[in-house]
This record gives structure tokens, sequence and C-alpha cells, in this order.
């Protein structure tokens, strides 16, 4: 039987979706963590939640948030997603499940002074899992993908989103580091990610961090409810 463990930013929780049970402080090599105990599994708000302070992407403790889910007794996790498009077949609306990412940005690491090199991946068992499941709630969405993180917190330029789109199809600031960090502790990793916006230049709206967050949104219900019937499905 396997235990789910999320983490999600800018989509937010839909407490009628996940059920919170209890809250506690996890302590970990790299940090303590918030974490929130749900019917569903555990759940982690990547920015952080309630009064406390905003946590910019560039500055989330990946590494402490995936070691806090595997001490808690997660077996895989599903990393929920804000993303902007760079092709116009993939309009705001739309959930994404990707099957890999780019990212040049520094990417988290669990290791110190040892020869380790970990192969990151997309974990094609939760993938396929999330896939399954929106097709028995009748959710659509888009399988495959590729996800180019960049490190914010600054939008990207017109020019970038132009290059972007020649080698990827979403753009985000979290997901990739978060994968890695992932495969680096030894958990697998999937994600689902909520189309909220054109990528800078693609639409004539202005992108803003408002926009961003009313697509988000709307969008969690249907993600939050393909996640209980995931956990379920999970744990039987």
């Amino acid at each position: 039987m396997d235990h789910l463990g999320i983490i999600s930013g800018t989509v937010p929780v839909d407490s009628e979706c996940l059920t919170v049970t209890a809250t506690e402080n996890v302590a970990t090599a790299f940090g303590a963590v918030k974490v929130l105990r749900c019917r569903e599994g555990f759940f982690i708000a990547r920015h952080g939640s309630g009064a406390e302070p905003y946590i910019l992407p560039h500055s989330i403790n990946h590494q402490a948030n995936i070691a806090a889910l595997r001490k808690l007794g997660a077996t895989l996790i599903v990393g929920v997603c804000s993303t902007g498009s760079l092709k116009r077949s993939l309009p705001p609306g739309t959930i994404v499940v990707p099957e890999d990412f780019i990212s040049f940005s520094d990417p988290p690491t669990a290791f110190t002074g040892v020869p380790e090199h970990i192969l990151p991946v997309l974990s094609e068992n939760v993938r396929r899992g999330l896939i399954e499941t929106a097709a028995v709630l009748g959710l659509p969405l888009h399988d495959g993908g590729v996800y180019w993180q960049t490190r914010g917190p600054r939008f990207e330029t017109k020019a970038e989103i132009r290059f972007m789109a020649c080698f990827a199809d979403l753009v985000g600031m979290t997901m990739a580091g978060e994968a890695t960090a992932a495969c680096a502790i030894g958990v697998p990793y999937g994600a689902i990610c909520s189309v909220d916006n054109f990528g800078h230049g693609l639409a004539d709206e202005s992108l803003t961090v408002e926009g961003v967050a009313a697509g988000a949104r709307r969008a969690s219900r249907s993600i939050f409810s393909l996640l209980k019937l995931y956990g379920e499905r999970i744990n039987r």
C-alpha cells in the first residue's frame, strides 16, 4: 500500500477536497517543514500558508519538503504546479501531466561531499496513475509535454518565451527543482500542471500575478478532486 504526499503552491488547497486532520512541524536534515496530515495523505504548501511569510520560488527548500514527506511515510509524491503555456494548443484552463523537464538553474541536491549523481526523471508509475484516475472521473487532461523551469521570481521576457517554445510546452518556477530533490532523496515524483496563463507575449492580455492566481483558483477543485481519488486508489 502506498501513501501519498502532495506539494502545492499557487493552486490553493480546496478544503472540500482535502480533509485535514492534523498539522505538525517535521524536522529534517535540511530544515523544518510544516506538514498537514490529511485523510488523503500528507500536504505541504510550498510557498507557505496562513500568516507565514510568502516563500518566493527561488527560496523554496525542496530538499526539506521532500525529506519531510518521506519521514512521515509518503511513498510517492505529486506536485501541483501553476504554469504558463508556451503553446497556443495548451490554453489556460488545461490540466497537464508532463513527462519531462528542463532546468538550467541551480538544481537542489541532497548530497554533500560524496560522488553521487542522479538520473532526473518523472515517475512513469505516478504519471500513469494520475492519468488513469482522471479517466475514471471523466476529467480531460493533456498527457505529456515538457516543463521548462526558470529561476524566478520574475516572469520571462517575450524573447525567452519564444526560445523556450522551441523545446518545451510549459514554463514554471518550481517543478523541476522539486522533482530533482525527490530523485535525490529516493521518492517517486509526478506532477499535475495547471495552465493558468499564456507565456509573456503569446496573448494580448498583460501577464499579472493576479491573473495567474485567478487561473490557479479555477483549476483547484478539479485537481484536488483528482488527487483525492488518486490517494484513495493507491491506499487500497
